[in-house]
C-alpha cells in the first residue's frame, strides 16, 4: 500500500444510497474525490409501518449496488466499506438485503448503531469546515430515518441518535399536500419529543457552530441562497443566517409538491419528503438556539456542509488498510 490509497465508502440510508471513491493521503488526511454519486432508492419504504423492507424498495437498491461495484472495479478500489444505517437497524428481514450486497460487492455491509453513524458524520463534516468556524461544533446528520446529533471539537464529545427523519416522518405525520396543521402539530410533537431526550445526552447550549450535513439540510440551503440549480460548490460551508434558514424550512414545509418540484435546485426523489425534514431541521434550529441563549450564549447562523458520514466512512476505510 502507497501513502495515498484508493477507498470506496457506500452510505446506504433510508432514503438514498452513495458512493464515494476517493485517493486519501494518509500523511495530510487530506481526501480527494475521484467520484461521488447519489441515487435515491427510498430502501425504507414502509418499513416505520411494516418493519420489515418492501421488496420493490429492496431490488432497486440492489441493482444501484451493482452499479457501485462497478464502479469500484473501473476505478481500482484498494478497500470498500459499506454502511448501512436506519431503515436497516429497523428491517426484520434485512438479511435478504446484506446477503445480495455481498453477493454483488464482495464485502459485507455493516450495519452500524446509532451512535457510530453520528461518529462517522461528524469524522466527516470537521474534516472540511471553514477555517472562521469555531468548536464546540454540533454536527446535525439529518436522514431519511433517523437524526444525528454529535457535538464535539477534534472528536465526538457526546451524541444521540433519533428516529425522527425526512421519510419517517412524513410516511407517519404528513401525508396530505399540502400537509394539514393537525398533520404538522402532530409532527412536531414528535420530533420535540425526540428532542428533548437527545437533550439528556448531548449539551446542546454549549454549540458554537451548528453544522448541518445530508440532502435536506443542503436543499434547504440551496433555496435559503436562491440557487437556480443544484450547486454543490455553492451549498458547501455556506453561511446561513438562522432566521433565513428558518424561513427556507417554512416555505418547503407550506409548498405543494408540485410547487416543490418546480424548484430548480430540487433532486426529484426529494419532493416528497423535502417538508418533512424541513420540519425536523426547522426544530432543530430553534432548540439548539433557544439552549445557547438560555445560557447566554449566541448562534445565529448555520454552516452547511457537504462533506458527511460518506467522507467520514472513507476515512475508516483508508485507516483499515
Amino acid at each position: 500500500m502507497g501513502g495515498m490509497p484508493r477507498v470506496a465508502a457506500i452510505d446506504c440510508g433510508t432514503n438514498s444510497i452513495r458512493l464515494l471513491v476517493a485517493d486519501i493521503d494518509l500523511a495530510t488526511g487530506v481526501l480527494t474525490d475521484v467520484v461521488r454519486e447519489m441515487e435515491v432508492v427510498r430502501l425504507g419504504q414502509g418499513v416505520d409501518r411494516t418493519g420489515q423492507f418492501a421488496p420493490e424498495a429492496l431490488a432497486r437498491t440492489l441493482v444501484a449496488t451493482e452499479r457501485y461495484a462497478k464502479t469500484c472495479r473501473e476505478r481500482g478500489v484498494e478497500q470498500v466499506r459499506f454502511v448501512a444505517t436506519s431503515a436497516t437497524r429497523d428491517a426484520r428481514n434485512r438479511d435478504a438485503f446484506l446477503v445480495g450486497v455481498r453477493e454483488r460487492l464482495g464485502v459485507t455491509p455493516e450495519v452500524v448503531s446509532g451512535n457510530e453513524e453520528a461518529a462517522l458524520s461528524f469524522r466527516g463534516a470537521v474534516s472540511a469546515l471553514p477555517s472562521h468556524c469555531t468548536p464546540p461544533y454540533l454536527v446535525v446528520d439529518l436522514g431519511g430515518g433517523s437524526t444525528e446529533l454529535v457535538l464535539g471539537e477534534l472528536a465526538p464529545a457526546a451524541e444521540h441518535s433519533m428516529d425522527v427523519g425526512c421519510v419517517r416522518m412524513s410516511e407517519r405525520h404528513l401525508v396530505s399536500d399540502p400537509p394539514s396543521a393537525g398533520e404538522v402539530a402532530s409532527a412536531i410533537r414528535d420530533v420535540r419529543q425526540a428532542l428533548s431526550a437527545a437533550m439528556a445526552d448531548v449539551p446542546l447550549a454549549q454549540t458554537r457552530t451548528l453544522v448541518g450535513v445530508a440532502g435536506t439540510i443542503t436543499t434547504v440551503t440551496a433555496h435559503a441562497l436562491g440557487l437556480d440549480f443544484y450547486d454543490r460548490d455553492a451549498i458547501n460551508g455556506a453561511v446561513v443566517s438562522v432566521g433565513d434558514a428558518i424561513a427556507s424550512c417554512d416555505a418547503l414545509m407550506g409548498a405543494t409538491r408540485a410547487e416543490r418540484s418546480a424548484m430548480p435546485f430540487m433532486h426529484p426523489g426529494r419532493v416528497d419528503v423535502i417538508g418533512a425534514g424541513a420540519l425536523v431541521w426547522r426544530e432543530v434550529i430553534r432548540t439548539v438556539v433557544s439552549e445557547v441563549e438560555s445560557a447566554g450564549g449566541v448562534l445565529d447562523a448555520v454552516v452547511t456542509s457537504e462533506h458527511d458520514i460518506l467522507d467520514g466512512i472513507a476515512f475508516s476505510a483508508a485507516a483499515r488498510l
